[in-house]
């Protein structure tokens, strides 16, 4: 329940602040326009405070980061990063101003009508923007790649193996470049220069970035819980590094609601007596939400405990070695039941890593 006297709204863009504080016992609104900057605005707060304290402050989450919530909380002020998407503004307000979003995140705070966000610590952070940067890598990668593949298709050039983007091929691209572009004039030449350029420095990024990853996944806070993920088929290192950081405290999700906080749940529209199931919401962590969907295609095969996934069980708790094989089964079978009732296999796998979901939330959880 709201207590402080008075309620601080923010509205923090890169380059200016609006600030309304809302003193709920005189009535009063005091607003400013301050310079951009957590400093400016902590002394302002702290002005407040000693006029009109205790106060709490709040402002939208959004891509100036957690920096100014931090700073504040160390100098006891309690702050709420709210979340965008469930902010709540009449319907009928047709006049959106800095001025009047900062007054409307200090009323709503004061009617505790703000749905916050968690503030990661500064390690967790910086882990993710690695995670991120490495996720940038794969898809720069992926459209390299496919540039380079179309400027030789559209020449007439195909490379007539079974995989792509190995040595073999790689050697092969090079004496295209040596015999088969000759004839294609200077102006082609250049362009597969600059194109095959782009493949191999943008994989030489990603395998810098997988090492890093490597290396920390290894050594970090985060190293039980990506051994314990990786217990589940599909969720190699990487993945199970990228899924630990994202979501950062399991704890504060159930089996049932990290489907949810991910966007992997079905959307609904009912009333009355009608019900009415529509798409997944695709809301929350889109990173994540990736991830599962790609870890869930790995349940549709067989399932044989190999080398790979005995040598993962290794690196954590006989518990989590047994869970993991057991949602192994379970997922597996799962799959068998939907292509049994012939389902689509892009709603089908949709319905794996929902699932899929809740059992990395279990073995995250493990003590």
């Amino acid at each position: 329940m709201f207590n402080e006297r008075t309620t601080i709204g923010l509205d923090v863009h890169a380059r200016s602040v609006r600030a309304a504080a809302l003193d709920t016992s005189t009535g009063e609104v005091i607003e400013a326009r301050l310079p951009p900057g957590s400093d400016a605005v902590a002394r302002w707060v702290a002005g407040i405070a000693a006029d009109h304290g205790p106060v709490a402050a709040a402002y939208e989450a959004g891509p100036t980061g957690f920096g100014l919530a931090r700073q504040l909380t160390a100098v006891g002020v309690p702050v709420t990063v709210a979340a965008p998407s469930k902010l709540i503004r009449p319907a009928g307000d047709k006049v959106k101003t800095d001025a009047r979003d900062a007054l409307l995140l200090a009323r709503l705070l004061r009617m505790d009508e703000l749905v916050p966000v968690r503030v990661p610590s500064v390690a967790e952070e910086a882990a993710r923007d690695l995670v991120r940067a490495r996720d940038d890598a794969r898809t720069d990668l992926l459209s390299a790649r496919h540039r380079l593949s179309k400027l030789l298709l559209r020449r007439g050039i195909v490379y007539d193996g079974s995989v792509t983007w190995n040595r073999p091929h790689d050697a092969w691209l090079r004496r295209v470049r040596n015999d088969g572009l000759g004839e294609a004039g200077h102006g082609t030449l250049a362009a597969f220069d600059a194109a095959f350029d782009a493949v191999t420095m943008t994989l030489a990024r990603r395998d810098r970035l997988d090492m890093q990853i490597a290396g920390l996944a290894a050594d970090s806070e985060f190293t039980a819980v990506t051994n314990r993920l990786g217990c589940l088929r599909g969720i190699s290192t990487l993945t199970g590094f990228a899924l630990a950081v994202e979501i950062g405290d399991w704890d504060r999700f159930t089996g049932r609601t990290v489907a949810s906080y991910l966007g992997l749940v079905p959307s609904e529209h009912s009333s009355g007596g009608s019900r009415s199931l529509g798409p997944i919401t695709k809301t929350g962590n889109t990173h994540a939400r990736r991830l599962l969907i790609e870890a869930a295609w790995h349940h549709k095969a067989r399932y044989v405990a190999g080398k790979t996934m005995t040598d993962r069980w290794a690196k954590s708790t006989p518990g989590a070695a047994a869970r993991g094989d057991a949602g192994n089964r379970r997922l597996h079978h799962r799959w068998q039941v939907l292509t049994a009732h012939k389902k689509k296999h892009t709603v089908a796998n949709t319905a794996i890593a929902r699932e899929l979901a809740g059992w990395c939330w279990s073995l995250a959880v493990m003590d």
